[in-house]
């Protein structure tokens, strides 16, 4: 997978000029109601449309192996094929314990992006309806990490507080910033995993309604988060900057919990650093960034400081 970044437009304030950026922009009502519409017609409830009784099938993988973080290190080519299917199951319920932590804070992100706005727009009906959406995936992660048999792995206390903090003073561009960070690379996963046939049944289908689902929740933020990076106080565009670039760092962390090696079996630290090493899964999650960061970049959040924070976080390169 070879990555070569777009050059962005820039200017002396840091966002993409008037006059260009108004052209992009559309309506808030029509993307509402587009999206509403999709809504009714591709929504679904797991509860009714995955088989949650079927047995998992033997010698079938839970995630595809060449996302598995310690996939191509001299520690996975050591492994048993026994024991790179348990670290799979794991890490799939590490992500899926990930989501549930990430839409949560999205609701409530979202909650506060709406109390100020027209509560009879279709704009604030569609936030209501993506939290509906959110609310079941939180249950469906949930159902799927019980039947799996994995623990739910937690982020470390102090990104849990990191993220109340967040919740609490973020700007509004910087929580659609944090949600499109949130959704996009696991998204870019998702959609290698549910047509993968070499993946058990069950996590096919959770992922495919995720996928679908989804891309709307994308859109949404992507289309509002365009708009707010024209119209917010040049303060704010930084401010969001630099907030977007810590919570990369804090994601790039929290992507996988690390006792999911002591779970199988496998020293820790050292799976750690073989992992921080690797150039496959350097380039995993790099490329499962790229579409965020170059539309990040496009509209001026990929600047100064907040730049610099992306690329410590191991998500953009150099």
């Amino acid at each position: 997978m070879t990555i070569t970044p777009d050059t962005a437009t820039d200017d002396k304030t840091g966002i993409q000029p008037l006059r260009d950026a108004l052209g992009l922009l559309k309506d808030r009502e029509q993307v509402a109601e587009r999206l509403l519409d999709s809504s009714k017609k591709h929504s679904f409830d797991p509860d009714e449309e995955l088989d949650w009784d079927a047995p998992f099938e033997e010698g079938k993988w839970f995630w595809p192996p060449e996302l598995v973080s310690l996939y191509d290190t001299p520690l996975w080519k050591r492994m048993s094929e026994e024991q790179r299917l348990d670290l799979a199951r794991h890490e799939a319920g590490s992500l899926a314990s990930l989501g549930i932590w990430f839409e949560v804070i999205l609701m409530q992100l979202l909650v506060r992006h709406i109390y100020d706005k027209p509560l009879t727009s279709s704009h604030v009906r569609y936030a209501l309806t993506e939290i509906e959406d959110e609310c079941r995936h939180s249950k469906m992660f949930a159902r799927m990490i019980t039947k799996s048999g994995v623990p739910a792995y937690r982020v470390s206390r102090l990104h849990h507080n990191l993220a109340r903090l967040l919740k609490s003073v973020s700007t509004t561009p910087g929580s659609f910033t944090a949600t499109l960070l949130g959704e996009e690379i696991l998204d870019w996963m998702q959609r290698l995993t549910f047509p993968d046939e070499r993946i058990q049944p069950l996590v096919r289908g959770v992922t495919r309604i995720h996928v679908v689902e989804e891309a709307r929740h994308v859109r949404y933020a992507r289309e509002e988060l365009r708009r707010q990076m024209v119209s917010c106080p040049r303060w704010e565009a930084e401010f969001t900057r630099i907030s977007s670039g810590e919570a990369a760092r804090v994601f790039s962390i929290s992507f996988i919990n690390p006792e999911v090696y002591t779970n199988v079996g496998l020293d820790k630290r050292e799976a750690m650093a073989q992992v921080k090493a690797s150039g496959h899964r350097r380039e995993v999650m790099q490329t499962g960034a790229r579409r965020l960061t170059d539309f990040l970049d496009e509209i001026g959040v990929m600047r100064g400081v907040g730049r610099k924070l992306w690329v410590s976080s191991g998500l953009l390169a150099r």
